[in-house]
């Protein structure tokens, strides 16, 4: 089995967008949500890039103040960054480690405050 291709499915699932970074603040990866919320500001061409050209002095220090909490312990792993209202969304820092536990990265996930209006199954349904 294809671990990597298996993980990055599950990226490219998410309805919500999703940014990988890695300790350089390098993006490395975006799901295809991602690409299509940050059309405007590059899209796919921000892979590659350093995350910290695309953020303000106040907001590079928050990045660098949670990377650096994210550091400090293998428990320290998700950290809330802010609600958008434009979106409804909450956005949240996330830990990557590798298998020993060291911090090799960190990503950026929103998750929808919208409530879902359809009813569970309700696409089984229609087919």
């Amino acid at each position: 089995m294809d671990l990597n291709a298996l993980y990055k499915s599950v990226l490219d699932a998410d309805s919500q967008p999703i940014v990988l970074c890695d300790m350089r603040h390098t993006v490395v990866y975006m799901n295809p949500t991602a690409v299509r919320r940050y059309a405007k500001r590059g899209g796919a061409a921000l892979v590659g890039t350093n995350i910290m050209d695309c953020h303000t002095p106040a907001s590079r220090e928050k990045i660098l103040q949670v990377v650096d909490w994210f550091a400090q312990s293998p428990e320290n792993n998700g950290v809330f960054t802010f609600h958008s209202d434009k979106e409804n969304s909450d956005v949240y820092m996330i830990a990557l480690r590798n298998e020993a536990g060291e911090l090799i990265g960190y990503y950026e996930k929103h998750e929808s405050r919208v409530p879902e209006t359809r009813r569970a199954y309700e696409e089984l349904a229609e087919k």
